[in-house]
């Protein structure tokens, strides 16, 4: 075995990848939070991802410090925004998947045909369904 790339290279390389991953996440943070933000024009937008792409670094970190703290406030917003439209839709499921008119109708006649209900009290039952 050639003994070319030794174990703490390997580390290093490591480490440099994952600091390389992390600065990628970085950016796409940094880029979604731009086009998320509703206070900034057309044109802040598009300056402020030029200079991200432009100058990294510096963009990144100006950035940060120039806006960072509104970044945690228009991140929660978005969760608060979609976890309201997942609760909203899984209310709206639920609540069609209550029997409809026609399953209580078929209900109350089984009972009906049982002898359970009398014919009477199926048709004030039915008058209600219906109405």
């Amino acid at each position: 075995m050639d003994d070319d790339y030794p174990l703490l290279s390997l580390f290093v390389t490591i480490f440099w990848f994952f600091l390389f991953v992390a600065w990628i996440w970085l950016l796409i943070a940094l880029v979604t939070d731009i086009f998320r933000s509703r206070d900034l024009p057309g044109w802040g937008k598009a300056l402020w991802t030029l200079f991200i792409v432009v100058l990294p670094i510096v963009g990144a970190l100006v950035y940060l410090i120039a806006r960072g703290a509104g970044m945690t406030g228009r991140m929660a917003d978005e969760f608060e925004r979609r976890e309201h439209e997942f609760e909203s839709r899984v209310r709206g499921i639920a609540a069609g998947a209550g029997t409809s008119p026609a399953d209580e109708l078929t209900k109350l006649a089984r009972l009906r045909d049982a002898g359970d209900i009398t014919a009477s009290e199926f048709e004030s039952q039915k008058a209600k369904l219906l109405a």
